[in-house]
């Protein structure tokens, strides 16, 4: 059984981006591969959250992995600081990650234009974590998306280089995997690219967002003046609308807006309380689960360290065996 490893930012609550574009994959995964789903807390320190802030979050995305169906007795979910060796991992492959190559990682530069008052050498060296992430469990299936795709090819080449430079074909290069044909991409509600926690909470609908905030949200959602010609191309504003329809509404509902588009007799505001209302249905069940399962506090204590206990067993054996191919012995 092939492995496969991925990971979550723990910067907040999860959206339905998060959802559909990754965790319902996640969750038809677990019954096919040896998954590792994990909460990258580590990854996280970059941005200096408050200890309050990280524990919250770390919870956040806990109670939501197992709210949408993952399910701890057939994947392992640990959160990264829990499992000290992806940190050993990470410090001796920094050792064959040359500051040239990681400077011209797309991400790190992207984030020095974005934050200049804080390059720190966590950003630099991201890449190198993600590598430590993915080979302490020798995974050779990584769900990724496309911004993700150089890192990945990076994990690739800290691990052909590890082998190489101790003759030894021990770590198996990790690629990029999709479990569905169909990729889906969510927009967010600002009209201007996909759904995400850094752009803000009016642009995301959140797993846990009640069915109040959801209507509050997707009706403040960008649109414009209406179609002024029939058959008319959508403007990429009104474009994500649909696009999001598609996901969580009944192909006659999508079919409807889009014929009165068509004939330029749409009313944005019953699209979008369309949309809402079908967004609130799509998420009851998930909402329901988070709310009982957040107030679980031994439940979710117990999962964590069930999980960790799973994750350093792999990443145990993994550490010992690349520090005796390095040539630490314990006399």
């Amino acid at each position: 059984m092939e492995t496969v490893v991925s990971g979550i930012r723990s910067t907040g609550k999860l959206h339905l981006g998060n959802y559909y574009g990754a965790i319902q994959n996640f969750v038809k995964m677990q019954h096919q591969f040896n998954c590792y789903f994990f909460i990258a807390d580590l990854h996280s320190l970059t941005t200096h959250p408050t200890p309050a802030d990280l524990h919250g979050h770390v919870k956040h995305v806990l109670v939501e992995y197992l709210a949408a169906g993952i399910d701890p007795e057939k994947a392992t979910i640990y959160v990264q600081s829990d499992v000290p060796e992806i940190a050993e991992l990470y410090l001796y492959m920094n050792m064959n990650a040359y500051m040239g190559e990681l400077e011209r990682s797309t991400s790190f530069k992207d984030k020095v234009r974005a934050n200049p008052d804080n390059v720190n050498a966590g950003l630099l060296t991201y890449p190198v974590l993600m590598a430590a992430d993915i080979l302490i469990h020798k995974a050779t299936k990584v769900p990724v998306g496309k911004d993700q795709e150089q890192h990945l090819e990076m994990a690739r080449t800290f691990g052909n280089r590890f082998n190489r430079l101790y003759n030894n074909e021990y770590f198996p290069e990790p690629y990029a995997f999709n479990f569905s044909e169909n990729l889906i991409k969510i927009p967010g509600l600002d009209g201007k690219g996909k759904m995400g926690k850094s752009e803000g909470e009016s642009n995301a609908v959140y797993l846990s967002d009640s069915p109040e905030v959801i209507r509050k949200k997707v009706m403040r959602a960008v649109t414009d003046a209406g179609p002024t010609a029939e058959n008319q191309e959508k403007p990429s504003e009104i474009q994500n609308l649909f696009d999001l329809m598609k996901v969580v509404s009944t192909p006659d509902t999508v079919e409807h807006f889009d014929n009165l588009y068509n004939k330029c007799q749409i009313r944005y505001g019953d699209l979008k309380k369309q949309l809402a209302e079908d967004m609130i249905v799509a998420t009851a069940p998930i909402r329901e689960r988070i709310d009982a399962i957040a107030n679980d506090a031994p439940y979710l204590r117990q999962v964590a360290r069930y999980g960790a206990a799973k994750a350093r067993e792999s990443a145990q054996k993994t550490i010992r065996e690349v520090r005796e191919i390095i040539g630490f012995k314990v006399f």
